[in-house]
């Protein structure tokens, strides 16, 4: 197993690691870890330990040492830049309990995931949707259930140069910069090669790291910018150092069989011409990386083009690096660029049949059956179907039923009273009603005012159908000496009209009292029915219009 050292650096200031084209205004992602390469080589310099490191990492077929770059860190949760392979995280291996939050949360965003969802994701488990949230200005996925600030933030800075004779100064420039939040800041991890070359270089790493962070790291070190706390030191084994789940799963490999493996990157990597890479495979991607040389010269690096963090190499074996010449021609001594690999072998997901294994150990034979009779226990889950909520739903149905009952009776009853209205309002139609007194004068009594009290003679008359009319009654005495009288030929003329339209013969005037009882209008009828015309059978559109058929005689 190999050693590895945990370092953590605190800045105590801003830091400023410029992009490659040297542009002043915008920093770099990260720290890579060709410029970490670079810092501890100048360290080692002046502990005067050069040469014996140069052999030991840049001069040798496999270095003793690999770094990865910083990256950022805020409390205890270590930040990286996730595999390419598994970022964004898989649909399969994401779950939350709102299906909101599977599509709301932008995990492109996040540039820099915290080591523990990444050994979740190594590892084959499931990640929880709704408890991330990317932050927009450091790209670290941050808990959503854990406030907190951003572990840090990209500021420009203006300085401007200032002559002391003339008091006067140039057009300042603006110098792009990182400042971090209490609490946050940088770590990395070297990896030495074996036990002896930690023995030999872990002591001498430790006191080049302490030196850098008095000089400083980065650029603006004239200005005080790059200076750290005293660096945080942790042991332990490569990867459970970092990644305890893949380090417990690494020492059960069982793929050693495959002929192809994926290698994670956690640092820049130019290949070695003793690397297998199939380039034709994994998820990769260049950056072109150039500088200038320390020292009063300051002249330009060669540029080369190198595989960046997070991608996925394709390899039979792990893939070393080397650290590449980029001095100027005709320099005095070479350059070198760190391109030693740190990368990290990706466990490829089991196959079924193993998954089936571990549970035939976990679960004994005869215990595989007994998940089988569980479902039956279902039927009292359904109990509550025979629940009392039925009949009540049964009970209601006859009350709507009664309901709408006597809603059908009234609206019936008043149908008729309107069937009746309109033969009481056709009855005033007494214009249409000639009673001549030229032509039956003897009719004349019969007239609106009797009729209008027809009540006490409406009552006798259908008690006393005797055919005689010469028993006069107190109400009808005028009217029955003029029976006789009309018999034969005064009628004649009046019956005609009548008989065409017997609704005049009810010239009442209660046409005001739209709801007077219609047993009185219709009883004046026996009083009319002495003329042979059967006037009084108008109101009666049932009854017989011959004077024989209504049962009295003349």
């Amino acid at each position: 197993m190999q050693q590895a050292l945990l370092v953590r650096l605190r800045p105590s200031g801003p830091w400023r690691y410029g992009p490659s084209d040297g542009a002043l205004d915008r920093v770099d992602t990260l720290y890579r870890s060709d410029r970490l390469f670079s810092a501890v080589t100048i360290a080692m310099r002046q502990l005067g330990l050069l040469d014996s490191w140069l052999d030991a990492t840049a001069r040798s077929e496999k270095s003793a040492v690999a770094f990865t770059s910083l990256f950022p860190f805020q409390g205890d949760t270590l930040f990286v830049t996730p595999p390419a392979n598994l970022w964004p995280p898989p649909s399969s291996l994401v779950n939350s309990p709102s299906p909101v939050f599977l599509t709301k949360v932008r995990w492109r965003a996040a540039h820099f995931v915290p080591l523990s969802l990444v050994d979740a994701l190594l590892t084959g488990q499931s990640v929880l949707a709704d408890q991330w949230i990317p932050d927009p200005e450091s790209g670290c996925l941050l808990r959503r259930d854990r406030p907190s600030s951003s572990p840090f933030r990209t500021v420009a800075r203006a300085t401007a140069p200032v002559d002391r004779l003339r008091l006067t100064s140039i057009e300042a420039e603006p110098n792009a910069c990182v400042e971090f939040e209490a609490g946050s800041g940088l770590w990395a991890v070297a990896r030495f090669l074996d036990d002896a070359a930690s023995a030999a270089w872990s002591e001498p790493l430790k006191c080049a790291l302490r030196l850098l962070g008095d000089s400083g790291f980065g650029g603006g070190r004239s200005k005080g910018w790059g200076q750290l706390e005293a660096p945080e030191f942790e042991t332990g084994v490569w990867p459970g150092l970092i990644l305890p789940k893949v380090g417990r799963a690494a020492k059960n490999d069982t793929h050693a069989e495959q002929t192809s493996r994926s290698y994670w990157l956690m640092s820049l990597y130019s290949p070695s011409p003793h690397d297998s890479v199939n380039w034709s495979g994994g998820q990769y991607r260049l950056t072109v990386r150039n500088g200038r040389v320390d020292g009063p010269t300051g002249a330009l690096k060669k540029s080369v083009r190198m595989v960046i963090e997070g991608c996925i190499l394709d390899t039979t074996t792990e893939p070393v690096g080397a650290a590449v010449d980029v001095a100027p021609a005709g320099f005095a001594h070479p350059v070198y660029r760190s391109g030693i690999a740190l990368s990290l072998l990706i466990p490829p997901p089991k196959p079924p049949s193993e998954d089936r294994r571990a549970i035939e150990e976990i679960v004994p034979p005869e215990l595989e059956a007994t998940p089988f009779p569980f479902p039956e226990p279902e039927p009292p889950v359904t109990e509550p179907e025979p629940t009392t909520p039925e009949p009540p739903l049964t009970e209601p149905d006859p009350v709507p039923v009664t309901d709408p009952e006597p809603i059908i009776s009234e609206p019936l009853s008043e149908p008729e009273s309107f069937t009746q209205e309109p033969s009481i309002e056709s009855a005033p139609v007494t214009e249409s009603v000639v009673f001549e007194p030229d032509a039956a004068p003897e009719l004349g009594v019969i007239r609106p005012e009797p009729v209008t009290n027809p009540e006490p003679s409406v009552s006798e008359p259908p008690a006393e159908p005797e055919p005689e009319p010469s028993t006069p009654e107190p109400s009808l005495s005028e009217s029955a000496p003029e029976l006789s009288v009309i018999e034969p030929e005064p009628p004649t003329e009046p019956v005609t009209d009548p008989i065409t339209d017997p609704e005049p013969i009810v010239p009442e005037p209660p046409v005001t009292e739209p709801e007077p009882e219609p047993a009185p209008v219709t009883e004046p009828e026996p009083i009319v029915e002495v003329v042979p015309g059967d006037i009084a059978h108008a109101n009666e559109p049932e009854a017989p219009k011959s004077p024989e058929d209504t049962g009295y005689e003349i």
